[in-house]
C-alpha cells in the first residue's frame, strides 16, 4: 500500500486564443495580477484548425501559449479556470460574445494537463462544473500527445514551449 503525499508544486500556463493581438497582451496583463510574473511565452500563430470559434470571436484568430513563474499547488487547477472565466467575461463584446479564450493548465515533471468546462471520457471531474485532462506526457526526453490531444499542443512552436516552460519548472525545483 502506498503512502499519500502531497505533490510537487506546479507550473502553470495559459493558452490565449483570440482575433486581435492587443487583446492578447490585455489578457496577459490581467493574468499576471492572477498567476505572478510571466517567464515564457510562445511565437503568436495563426490558428485556422476549425470554425468552431469563428462564429463568436471572428476570422484571423491567433493562438499563444504563456508560462508563468510562481510554482504552485496543482489542486488550485479548477480555482484558476473559474478566475480566467472572469478574465474572458471582462473582454465580452456588447452581444455577450467572447472575444478571447483563455484556458489554463499546468505541467510538472511527467505531464501537461489542461482545464476544461467540457466533460469528456478523457476528463476528470475536479469541482464547481471544471474537469482536468493530461494532454501532454513526457517521456525519453520529449512531449507527447495522445489521441484527444488538441492538435495546436502538437504544433512544434508548442512542444518547443512545453519543453522550454519544463526546463524551467525543473531548473526552479532544484533551486528551491
Amino acid at each position: 500500500m502506498g503512502t499519500a503525499r502531497e505533490p510537487k508544486p506546479a507550473k502553470f500556463f495559459v493558452a490565449l486564443l483570440s482575433s486581435s493581438q492587443e487583446l492578447l497582451s490585455q489578457a496577459e496583463n490581467d493574468l499576471i495580477e492572477l498567476m505572478g510574473q510571466i517567464d515564457g511565452r510562445s511565437a503568436v500563430l495563426p490558428w485556422n484548425l476549425s470554425a468552431y470559434y469563428e462564429r463568436e470571436m471572428g476570422s484571423g484568430l491567433l493562438r499563444c501559449f504563456v508560462g508563468f513563474s510562481s510554482l504552485l499547488p496543482p489542486d488550485g487547477l479548477a480555482e484558476l479556470k473559474l478566475k480566467t472565466q472572469l478574465v474572458e467575461d471582462r473582454y465580452r463584446n456588447n452581444a455577450g460574445a467572447r472575444r478571447i479564450n483563455v484556458d489554463p493548465g499546468y505541467l510538472d515533471g511527467h505531464k501537461a494537463v489542461l482545464a476544461s468546462t467540457k466533460n469528456a471520457s478523457q476528463r476528470i471531474y475536479l469541482r464547481s462544473g471544471i474537469y482536468a485532462e493530461a494532454t501532454l506526457f513526457y517521456d525519453n526526453g520529449h512531449f507527447h500527445g495522445l489521441a484527444y490531444t488538441y492538435r495546436d499542443y502538437l504544433w512544434p512552436e508548442a512542444l518547443v514551449f512545453f519543453s522550454d516552460l519544463r526546463a524551467a519548472y525543473l531548473k526552479q525545483l532544484r533551486l528551491a
